[in-house]
């Protein structure tokens, strides 16, 4: 069943929303809005209400120069909020970590997606993963989140996410986790400068060589808040807006799914993306 949650979104052939649940004290749009269990559920449901089609519920912050959590620590904020998301909606239900033990437990408790920044590097991931038997997200990311944005360094960006990402499949595959239940991302904002994300969001495409569904999380990035002025995050509605927009964009340059803070305003802008695609209502 959790499987074929994530398949029939596949299947619909739309972009798909994924809401963003941090239970995180210190995530860098939303830390400790959503720490207790209650607001998460409330938030996760708001959310829903407003059209996301997944929810990707997090419990260690990986912004820029975030510190490592324990593994009690993330089991005991994530753990709690899948469990009665899963009790009170079908809805889908995605765990953003990279810690197998919590891989594992959210798996138990009917999770449907496995999203990993560290494309399960941490010891132990792969095997997790691949014993869970769920779709795994497998993100690119230069160096860890500490020290990720110091100097980050490429020859051709696009070229050598993907060389990265095309090694991080071949390892799952031999560890038994099937190609078809594996998507990818780029790690905008990962050990990546703005030119860096505006580079691969323009080549998007290029990733599709991968044969993959690729996952974006644009949303609230701070090369948006660059480009639209807000370097402080102050403006609310700009940073909105530019975050709908470079969802708009990875849509339009095949991005299947979309990560992203605000829910309704994105549903209704890739609702105008579809018609387009579709040439019709």
């Amino acid at each position: 069943m959790s499987v074929s949650r994530l398949r029939g979104l596949l299947a619909e052939g739309r972009a798909i929303v994924m809401g963003v649940l941090n239970v995180t004290p210190d995530s860098f749009s939303d830390g400790g809005a959503f720490l207790h269990a209650d607001a998460a559920r409330e938030h996760a449901f708001r959310m829903l209400s407003s059209g996301a089609d997944v929810i990707d519920i997090g419990g260690e912050s990986t912004r820029p120069g975030a510190a490592a959590v324990s593994v009690q620590a993330e089991m005991d904020r994530v753990l709690p909020v899948i469990e009665v998301l899963r009790r009170e909606t079908d809805a889908c239900l995605s765990v953003d970590t990279s810690t197998p033990e919590v891989m594992s437990a959210a798996a138990d408790l009917g999770c449907d997606l496995i999203n990993d920044v560290r494309a399960l590097a941490r010891p132990g991931a792969v095997a997790a993963a691949a014993r869970s038997g769920l779709p795994v997200c497998l993100m690119h990311m230069q160096g860890q989140p500490g020290d990720m944005q110091l100097n980050p360094v490429y020859r051709d960006v696009v070229a050598e996410v993907a060389d990265f990402l095309a090694g991080r499949i071949g390892v799952c595959e031999t560890a038994g986790i099937s190609r078809d239940l594996l998507l990818i991302d780029p790690g905008f904002g990962f050990g990546k400068t703005p030119a860096h994300n505006l580079t691969l969001l323009h080549r998007l495409g290029e990733l599709g060589v991968l044969g993959l569904p690729i996952l974006v999380g644009l949303s609230r990035k701070s090369t948006i808040s660059k480009i639209v002025g807000d370097s402080n995050g102050t403006a609310a509605n700009t940073l909105l807006v530019g975050s709908v927009v470079g969802a708009v964009l990875a849509v339009w340059q095949g991005a299947r799914i979309v990560r992203v803070h605000d829910v309704a305003e994105t549903v209704a802008a890739l609702k105008v993306v579809q018609a387009v695609q579709r040439e019709g209502v």
